[in-house]
């Protein structure tokens, strides 16, 4: 993403209400768009009207004219296979081909520059995001292939989400099949799964490439791309296979990854990525959670407390939200969550925004989206909710009395 903007606006500082000019420039950046744009927001972008004219005979015209539109935000649609965004609003400047008030949705384009207004400001969760988006380093994308027997999950995993590329399926006899009949099957996954990971994966700036599987499915298949890269003669793919990692999987299904993020030998490669770092944290609540200490805590009334109390801040406080959150059609829920942000970073502590489209995002989410750990144990956060359900429940008995 690049920001088109004079000079004197170039920087982030002082951002409050204004406007920002950005230029979406690769598919990756479709994602940060729809992260960046919420409700009420407003967006200027180039547009095609299906504009009708009548003669004087009687007779209609249709016709696609290319103009700007300007629309008060209602939804977004974001496409992830795709990497194409819909938004969706009301128009708010009218032209010789629009009126005030209809409705239009607008299609961002790569290489086509839009103007997006806070109606709000710009509150710190914004230009978190917005400064996620200018960051040009997309060096750290790694190519991984999640397998087993006739099947495998090619896919993309950038610092911000998990993309599935494609998926193969290929029958494979059974075991009471003669051994002949099984190699070739599997010769012919391996090979329908090379040309696939090709075809779709763009290998010409260096990338990390994952194997995991049950079994030894990954380990014969960097062997089966070693040879095919020696019978072509194809240096690419032969340090393509060389440098492959090869981890264990429990299953080939995509769910596998979130084993995969925390082995060692991933762990050791890409210590430094964000995702790495996500599903870190994910695994210390998760432990701190079974182990029942007082430190970890989840769901948004006992999380706001311990924010309040001051107990997730310096010496190892941590706020894991996700960005899902922060896309409410409520814009007082919004400031609520970003508040919480901003406290926790003022007390010293780590505030973590995962992505809904990660692993380590998908876990936060079945636990309400929410969590924390805290510096000091707090055993008794939840007690509120629990006698407010209990006079609830109480009450309701007591009408229930004649």
């Amino acid at each position: 993403m690049q920001l088109v903007a004079s000079k004197s606006s170039q920087t982030l500082d002082g951002l409050s209400e204004g406007s920002v000019t950005l230029l979406p420039v690769e598919p990756e950046d479709m994602w940060h768009a729809n992260n960046l744009i919420g409700p009420e927001d407003v967006i200027k972008a180039h547009a095609i009207r299906k504009v009708t004219k009548e003669s004087k005979t009687g007779s209609t015209m249709s016709e696609r004219i290319h103009t700007d539109l300007t629309i008060r935000v209602t939804s977004t649609f974001f496409d992830a296979a795709a990497s194409q965004l819909h938004v969706s609003g009301t128009v708010i400047v009218e032209n010789s081909f629009v009126s005030l008030g209809q409705y239009h949705t607008l299609d961002l384009e790569l290489n086509r520059p839009f103007t997006i207004w806070k109606k709000y400001g710009w509150d710190s969760v914004a230009k978190e995001t917005l400064q996620d988006a200018l960051k040009q380093d997309n060096e750290g994308t790694v190519a991984a292939i999640v397998m087993q027997e006739g099947m495998a999950n090619i896919c993309l995993i950038t610092e911000f989400r998990t993309i599935l590329k494609q998926r193969v399926e290929s029958s494979i006899p059974k075991k009471r099949a003669t051994s002949s009949d099984q190699d070739s099957g599997m010769k012919r996954f391996y090979e329908k799964t090379l040309q696939t990971l090709v075809r779709s994966i763009d290998f010409s700036k260096p990338r990390p490439l994952l194997l995991a599987s049950p079994g030894f499915v990954a380990t014969d298949f960097k062997k089966y791309m070693a040879d095919e890269g020696a019978r072509r003669v194809d240096k690419q793919l032969m340090a393509i296979a060389k440098e492959a990692t090869v981890v264990h999987a429990s299953t080939g299904h995509l769910h596998s990854l979130n084993e995969i993020l925390k082995s060692p030998e991933v762990l050791a490669t890409m210590k430094d990525m964000k995702f790495s770092k996500e599903t870190a944290f994910m695994d210390d609540f998760f432990d701190r959670l079974r182990r029942d200490d007082g430190r970890a805590w989840y769901g948004t009334a006992p999380v706001e407390k311990a924010v309040r109390e001051g107990a997730v801040g310096r010496g190892g406080g941590v706020l894991l939200i996700n960005n899902s959150l922060f896309r409410s059609m409520d814009i007082a829920t919004r400031k609520r969550y970003v508040a919480l942000v901003d406290k926790v970073k003022e007390d010293g502590g780590d505030a973590r925004i995962l992505s809904s489209d990660h692993e380590s995002g998908q876990r936060l989410d079945a636990l309400s989206g929410i969590a924390a750990v805290l510096t000091y144990p707090m055993p008794d956060l939840d007690e509120d909710e629990d006698e407010a359900d209990a006079n609830a429940q109480g009450e309701a008995e007591g009408d229930m009395i004649i």
